[in-house]
């Protein structure tokens, strides 16, 4: 019985080194074509989540233009869309009170509006 156990300790298994280095090169290889694929899924996120940033602007600065004096053009800060309650800005890091939009061209009911950072 005690030679059993001996012979079952004295068995060692495992992996070779040359095996353990195969493994690390495959998964760099991974790690390597992963990374910038992630990263164009993150750029292209990040790119549409401006544009829907932007369409939320350019509507309550429409409603600003609607509601106020200002018909025929102007322009409008975030700053006073926040202050006069027609957007609400929960993440202030990411839609700056500097933001600009200016309507202008007003033939009938097309207006252009563009949005600037100053």
């Amino acid at each position: 019985m005690r030679n059993k156990i001996k012979q079952l300790m004295n068995k060692e298994e495992g992996f070779t080194l040359v095996e353990l280095l195969a493994v690390i090169v495959i998964l760099g290889i991974i790690v390597a074509i992963a990374i910038p694929a992630i990263g164009n899924i993150i750029d292209r996120a990040q790119g549409g989540a401006n544009e829907a940033e932007d369409a939320l602007v350019i509507d309550a600065a429409r409603l600003y233009f609607t509601t106020t004096d200002e018909a025929h053009g102007g322009s409008v800060t975030v700053g006073t869309l926040k202050s006069g309650g027609y957007i609400e800005v929960r993440d202030s890091e990411n839609l700056s009170d500097t933001i600009t939009v200016t309507r202008s061209g007003g033939d009938g009911d097309a207006y252009t509006y563009d949005i600037t950072e100053r």
